[in-house]
C-alpha cells in the first residue's frame, strides 16, 4: 500500500490556507528551551539504490523464523501461510479499515466479518460467532463473564489446571475485584480426572473452563466434563486449537456452550507475540449475552442483499451495567486474514494440515524420547504438541537445541512457578520435515551440538513436499482418540 508525502505546492497551499508563512512557524508554540538548536548528527541522504543496499545489509543480520526450524509451543505456532493471505489482507480497503466503528463500517468490511462468523460457526459446530476479540486469553475471560450473565451465577468458576497459565492469569485479573471464587482443578497427570471436576462443581458454579488440546498438548475428556457441568446447571466453555478441528471433534459436538480459541494459527505469523485473534462462538440461546459485535445479513429498501451490525451492546449504546462488550470492537485485520486462510484451505486443506501436524508430532515424540534422559512427561493422547521431561533440565536442552539452530520450548517453569524445572513443550506443525526432526533429536542428545550438521538444507513447507515427507517417512496417526468430525460439519463457504 503506497503513501505519498505532500508536494511543496501542496504544503504552500495548506500554509496559505491557515495563514502562516512556513512550517517552522507552526513550532513557535513550543518553548524555546525545548527546541533543538544544534544540527542533527545524521549521515547524508542516500540514493534509492544505496538505501536498498543498506537495508538489505541490516536485514541480513537478523535471524528469522525461516532460518531456524521452529518447534516452539505454548499457544503460538509456526504454521504455513499461503502468500494469497498477505496479498488479499494487505489491500488498502482492508488494511486501513483495521477496527472500523459502526459509522465507518463499509459493506465490504461487514461482509468480510459476516463470512468470518460463518466459517467459525462451521469450524466449531456452534450456532453463532461474534466478529472476533483481542486474543485467546481475552476470549476465555470474556466467555467466563458471559457464562455468569447467562446463568446468573457469580459465586464460583471452575477452571482446569491444564488451561494455559497465561489465560488463567487473565481470568484471575478479571475476577480480582469481584466476590467470585476461582477453583483450579489440578491436572498432575497432564489431564484432569473427571471425578475431580465433578467434586469441584456445585450449584453456585457458573461455568467449567476446559482447554482441548490443553496447554500440555494432551486431549481432555471434554464430552464427559461438559455433561457434568450441565447436570449442575453450569455452562461448558471449551478453548480449542482451530487447526485441531481438522481431525478432532468440534466443541459443539462435545457439548460446549461457548467455544473460544486463539486464531493465530489461521493465517497470522508468530510475529513476536501479536497482534493475534480471539475467537468466540456460542449456542443461539446465549447470543444476547455475547460480547463484541455480531454482523447480520438482511435486504435494503431495494431488496438487495446487505449487511448490518445486528448486535453491539457496548457501553456507548446502553447503560454500563447492561453492556456485554469488552473494550474492543473486533480484531478486524486479523479476522480478515483468518477468513482468507480458511477459504483458501477449505475442509480438505484443514484436514490435511491437521493430519500432517499430528503425524509429524508423533514421529518427533518417538525420535526425541529415544534419546538418553528424555521422555514424555505424560502418557496421554496428544495432537501436535507434547511435554518432554528432561533429566538434565529443560533450559539445558533448550540451549543445546539453540546452539544447533533450533527453537524449542518454552520451559514450563517460565510460564508457571508451580511447574517442574525439567519439563518443556515441543510443538510440531506441517512446516517441519523429517530431516529437521531427526537433526533436532541428534542436537538435544549432543551437548556441544558438534555432530548436528547443517540444519538449513531443509524442505520448503509451502508445497506438497511437506505432505510427501509425512506420508513417506512418518505415516498416518494411529491414536484412536483422534476422531474425525463429520464432513458435513467441516464445510466452508
Amino acid at each position: 500500500m503506497s503513501y505519498l508525502f505532500n508536494t511543496p505546492d501542496e504544503q504552500r497551499e495548506m500554509l496559505e490556507t491557515i495563514g502562516v508563512d512556513s512550517i517552522e512557524t507552526l513550532f513557535d508554540q513550543v518553548p524555546e528551551s525545548l527546541q533543538l538548536k544544534r544540527p542533527l548528527d545524521i549521515p547524508p541522504k542516500l540514493s534509492e539504490l544505496e538505501l536498498e543496499q543498506l537495508v538489505r545489509e541490516l536485514a541480513s543480520r537478523n535471524v528469522g523464523p525461516s532460518d531456524r526450524p521452529c518447534f516452539l509451543g505454548g499457544g503460538v505456532y509456526d504454521h504455513f501461510i499461503p502468500s494469497a493471505v498477505d496479498a488479499i489482507a494487505g489491500r488498502s480497503e482492508y488494511y486501513t479499515a483495521y477496527t472500523p466503528y459502526q459509522a465507518e463500517a463499509s459493506q465490504g468490511s461487514l461482509q468480510t466479518f459476516f463470512e468470518y462468523q460463518t466459517l467459525i460457526c462451521q469450524l466449531t459446530g456452534m450456532d453463532v460467532s461474534n466478529a472476533s476479540l483481542y486474543e485467546g486469553g481475552t476470549a476465555v475471560s470474556e466467555a467466563v463473564f458471559m457464562a455468569m450473565r447467562c446463568t446468573k451465577r457469580h459465586g464460583r468458576i471452575v477452571l482446569l489446571g491444564s488451561v494455559h497459565p497465561e489465560y488463567r492469569q487473565v481470568v484471575e485479573t478479571y475476577l480480582g475485584r469481584m466476590d467470585c471464587e476461582l477453583v483450579v482443578v489440578p491436572t498432575p497427570g497432564g489431564t484432569v480426572a473427571p471425578a475431580a471436576v465433578e467434586e469441584a462443581i456445585d450449584d453456585k458454579t457458573a461455568c467449567v473452563v476446559i482447554q482441548h488440546p490443553n496447554f500440555y498438548g494432551c486431549l481432555e475428556e471434554v464430552e464427559q466434563i461438559s455433561a457434568m457441568a450441565h447436570t449442575c446447571g453450569a455452562l461448558s466453555i471449551v478453548s480449542f486449537d482451530p487447526i485441531s478441528l481438522g481431525i478432532l471433534k468440534r466443541p459443539g459436538d462435545l457439548g460446549a456452550d461457548i467455544a473460544v480459541g486463539e486464531g493465530q494459527s489461521l493465517g497470522t505469523p508468530m510475529q513476536y507475540g501479536g497482534p493475534f485473534l480471539g475467537i468466540l462462538a456460542c449456542k443461539q440461546k446465549y447470543v444476547r449475552q455475547m460480547p463484541g459485535r455480531l454482523i447480520g445479513q438482511t435486504t435494503d429498501r431495494n431488496g438487495e442483499r446487505c449487511f448490518v451490525l445486528n448486535l453491539q451492546a457496548r457501553e456507548q449504546h446502553i447503560r454500563r451495567e447492561k453492556a456485554t462488550s469488552n473494550i474492543c470492537t473486533n480484531q478486524g485485520l486479523i479476522a480478515i486474514r483468518a477468513t482468507v486462510f480458511m477459504s483458501l484451505l477449505g475442509p480438505a486443506g484443514m484436514r490435511q494440515v491437521a493430519e500432517l501436524s499430528c503425524s509429524k508430532a508423533h514421529y518427533a515424540a518417538q525420535k526425541l524420547t529415544a534419546q538418553d534422559g528424555i521422555e514424555l512427561a505424560f502418557e496421554q493422547p496428544f495432537f501436535k504438541e507434547f511435554t518432554l521431561q528432561c533429566r538434565d533440565g529443560a533450559e539445558t536442552v533448550i540451549q543445546r537445541a539453540k546452539a544447533a539452530g533450533f527453537d524449542i520450548g518454552p520451559a514450563l517453569r517460565r510460564v508457571s512457578n508451580s511447574e517442574s524445572e525439567d519439563r518443556l513443550l515441543v510443538a510440531v506443525t506441517e512446516c517441519r520435515s523429517r530431516e529437521e526432526i531427526d537433526a533436532l533429536a541428534k542436537a538435544i542428545a549432543t551437548p556441544t551440538g558438534d555432530a548436528i550438521g547443517d540444519a538449513t538444507g531443509r524442505e520448503s513447507a509451502d508445497s506438497q513436499q511437506a505432505a510427501a515427507a509425512c506420508e513417506s517417512s512418518v505415516g498416518a496417526p494411529h491414536d484412536p482418540t483422534l476422531r474425525s468430525a463429520r464432513s458435513s460439519a467441516q464445510e466452508t463457504t
